[in-house]
């Protein structure tokens, strides 16, 4: 006989996943009503204008993609892209390596510019390869938290339509907790997720599409036999997936309430709130928590004689990663600090797989008591490992911070 669900208790100041907000859960325990019920379509219909706010933007097509941020992704990607087209994507980090990927199974012609991890890409790089590659579609990651790394993106809107580009932005690990200007910024696709500074769990996609990307989806629009009205002739070519195809998603939270799929009511309740309760903060003073938890953070664990990876000055505000000294096991110390403290950090990917520990301060932990707490654990497991760190440096430097 199985057990009820009942996870131990965590403090998950990883690079996400982080603890949901209780505010986040409570919505989420809400009854479910039908898809079609006025007060589904009202929540719908909220949800929408509240991610305009989050996303800085007046575009019209703002909703949820019903699925994790990946899903998000391969919805805009999929929906732009067709077999032959060309992309370009600044790669930084292990995510610009997914969006590589992604492209390709669209069948897409995929070009990358290249730099090492820690750094980001110089808005010069992307105009020269802009220029030499003619993309379809420029396709960056904002925050790489296998990096940690912040991509600047107030140039390359204007860059990609300088060159008659579209530019695509996937903004799951930092929007809510970083600045992030849609519009201002000339974004034509921008998606994320919630299990990030927007403090909630995964499972739904938020995402935003400019009049500019929504022409040429609509211009890819199939509307389904069996729901297709006189009006809704086939155009261009069929996006290659169904569930993820942007122009009949659009249709379903359009006016039109063109059935697609039984949206995810319970996600749906949450998301909304994440957009409330970061609406009701307000977005500068949401990133500026995160950017004052963050540079406490940073500065406990210097304190603590850890020395900080990559470039401090493009670094995202809500994650920050450590070199692992030497000596020490990096996973079994990440193990100790999980099992007598019950907090959980990460390691990282590919080349920087047993070199760093990623330390998360996001999202509902963007607070002062979730910094202290991790950092005096810190102290205590590096202790425990032999490491020779510094007596109550770590929760010395954060409190400087503060003062």
């Amino acid at each position: 006989m199985s057990a009820p669900v009942n996870p131990p208790p965590r403090l998950l100041m990883g690079p996400g996943p982080i603890n949901a907000d209780p505010r986040v859960l409570r919505a989420m325990s809400a009854q479910l009503v039908g898809q079609y019920d006025p007060a589904m379509t009202a929540y719908m219909t909220e949800t929408m204008a509240l991610y305009r706010e989050v996303f800085r933007t007046a575009n019209e097509q703002t909703f949820l993609v019903d699925g994790t941020s990946r899903a998000g992704i391969e919805a805009a990607l999929v929906s732009l892209l067709e077999p032959g087209d060309r992309v370009l994507v600044p790669v930084f980090g292990r995510f610009g390596h997914l969006l590589v990927e992604i492209a390709e199974r669209c069948g897409a012609e995929v070009h990358t510019v290249d730099v090492p991890w820690g750094e980001v890409v110089e808005p010069e790089q992307v105009e020269a390869a802009v220029a030499a590659v003619r993309p379809k579609v420029v396709a960056v990651v904002q925050g790489d938290t296998s990096t940690t790394m912040c991509q600047p993106l107030a140039d390359l809107g204007e860059i990609c339509r300088r060159h008659d580009a579209l530019l695509y932005c996937d903004a799951t690990a930092s929007l809510g907790g970083n600045p992030f200007e849609a519009d201002a910024w000339g974004l034509d696709v921008a998606t994320a997720g919630l299990q990030k500074c927007l403090g909630g769990p995964s499972g739904s996609a938020p995402i935003t599409i400019s009049d500019r990307a929504v022409a040429l989806i609509e211009g890819r629009k199939h509307v389904e036999a069996g729901i297709r009205e006189e009006q809704d002739a086939a155009r261009g070519t069929r996006i290659a997936s169904n569930y993820l195809d942007l122009a009949q998603v659009m249709d379903y939270w359009g006016p039109r309430r063109l059935n697609h799929h039984t949206e995810a009511t319970t996600m749906l309740y949450g998301a909304r709130e994440c957009a409330r309760l970061l609406v009701e903060e307000g977005l500068e003073a949401a990133v500026a928590r995160h950017a004052l938890h963050g540079r406490a953070m940073l500065e406990g664990v210097r304190g603590l004689g850890l020395t900080v990876f990559g470039d401090v000055a493009h670094k995202m505000h809500n994650v920050v990663a450590v070199e692992i000294p030497d000596g020490v096991d990096g996973d079994a110390t990440r193990g100790a600090l999980l099992e007598d403290f019950g907090i959980e950090i990460g390691t990282s990917f590919g080349p920087l797989h047993g070199r760093v520990w990623r330390i998360g301060t996001m999202g509902h932990n963007a607070r002062r008591d979730a910094v202290l707490t991790t950092l005096a654990a810190l102290e205590q497991v590096l202790r425990a490992a032999g490491a020779p760190v510094t007596a109550g440096g770590g929760v010395g430097a954060a409190r400087e911070v503060y003062a």
